[in-house]
């Protein structure tokens, strides 16, 4: 079964975190330089995750906003410098203008980097989707949330779950009334593996509160809903 990527935006702070609900449980420390596209969001600490989706432009969640952000492409240990990150300011931090803090409806945001990304084994884009996956996909999710589905266990090195995109039905049973047109959810139904309040590649996922670890959870579609967005609104990042 083809395995589609997630744009990396799964964020969890290691000294200061914003969201007790930050996770990726149940995953295993991606292969060193094998999620190049994963940038980490930085304000002193890191924060959130996102994904490069060309040399000027990532891809994050807009619960992750601030106004000035440093982007840091090329980690793998977030904690050490191990040669090869690029560490590079935003100059531009646009939120959906639609975004929605209550119901995490439109939950995706664009930064456009002060320069360019040099690209290379360690750093390079991945390209937006064209369609909708269907459910039954593989996806995979990256990023440094904290690992364990009680207490806290932030990582310094990068975590990747590959899970599976749930039916509509299975989605709007598990978040009554939570789920908008725009949402699909990932994830597994049997426990025992689970990401909250994340963004990443095909979807950009968000979750409104905290839920039992073995239930899915929802994401806004970057192809359903944001794709349009990013085109029409920011064609830019398709230029030269």
């Amino acid at each position: 079964m083809k395995t589609f990527i997630f744009l990396a935006l799964l964020g969890a702070a290691v000294a200061f975190p914003i969201d007790d609900d930050d996770k990726i449980v149940g995953g295993y420390t991606c292969p060193r330089n094998s999620v190049p596209y994963q940038v980490s969001l930085n304000s002193g600490y890191h924060f959130c995750g996102g994904s490069l989706i060309n040399s000027q432009w990532v891809v994050s969640a807009a619960h992750c906003y601030k106004s000035r952000i440093q982007v840091r492409l090329g980690e793998h240990n977030i904690a050490v410098s191990e040669g090869g990150e690029q560490f590079i300011n935003s100059a531009k931090v646009i939120r959906h203008p639609r975004y929605n803090a209550n119901t995490i409806d439109n939950d995706i945001m664009l930064i456009k980097l002060s320069s360019p990304a040099t690209l290379n084994s360690r750093v390079s884009a991945i390209s937006l989707p064209r369609s909708c996956a269907p459910s039954g996909s593989q996806c995979l999710i990256s990023g440094w949330g904290n690992v364990q589905s009680f207490g806290e266990n932030y990582p310094d090195v990068l975590q990747c779950l590959k899970a599976p995109i749930l039916t509509d039905s299975a989605c709007r049973k598990a978040y009554p009334g939570q789920i908008t047109s725009n949402m699909i959810c990932l994830g597994f139904l049997e426990g025992g593996k689970d990401s909250c309040q994340v963004s990443f590649s095909v979807l950009l996922l968000a979750k409104p509160q905290a839920f039992p670890p073995y239930f899915p959870f929802p994401e806004t579609q970057i192809e359903k809903l944001s794709l349009g967005w990013i085109i029409r609104d920011k064609g830019e990042i398709w230029d030269k």
